[in-house]
């Protein structure tokens, strides 16, 4: 399954690995702030994540500044990257992420909105409705190269009370690893 725009979201409650924010289990309705929601599926290991890691924070904090949720949520197999274990999770989360790390151990998550790559962002407005999906920007690998900003452009149009102009890019980034 894919979600496709204007879709509600799947429901989720899934272990949180960040003790600084949210509980320790995490649901969809939690997540959600009055605005909306950003959720990004992404992980420890994939070298488009790492390079997106300050990026995403500052997203987050813009986010929740704005009244809208952003939740991460790694789906990964820990057993073919053990870095995406749920213990590595809570490691890389105690270094100051601003957002709640949601682990997706039987990837029933990731397969319901249609998951492909990480990072990639599903932004839901305030009705719960799919506006965007897809990459955050169009250079994970290098912030010195960004020319466009696809998700900021769509979150700034639903503060505005409008309709993203782009509604669907293509995710950059590597493969969800599934279980074999």
């Amino acid at each position: 399954m894919t979600l496709e725009i204007g879709d509600a979201p799947p429901s989720f409650r899934l272990l949180n690995a960040n003790p600084n924010v949210g509980g320790e289990e995490l649901s969809l309705e939690q997540a959600f702030g009055s605005g909306g929601l950003v959720v990004v599926f992404e992980c420890n290991h994939c070298p488009y994540v790492v390079a997106s890691i300050s990026r995403m924070d500052a997203m987050a904090d813009f986010c929740n500044q704005n009244s809208i949720g952003f939740v991460g949520i790694n789906s990964n197999d820990p057993l073919v990257y053990e870095n995406d274990s749920f213990e590595n999770m809570q490691k890389r989360a105690k270094k100051g992420m601003p957002y709640p790390y949601l682990h997706d151990s039987e990837q029933d998550i990731a397969r319901a909105y249609g998951a492909k790559r990480t990072p990639e962002f599903f932004l839901f407005g305030a009705d719960r409705r799919l506006v965007y999906k897809g990459r955050m920007d169009d250079s994970p690998r290098d912030p010195n190269d960004v020319s466009s900003r696809e998700l900021n452009a769509a979150i700034v149009a639903i503060l505005g009370g409008s309709e993203p102009t782009i509604t669907v890019t293509e995710s950059i980034g590597c493969s969800v690893k599934w279980k074999s």
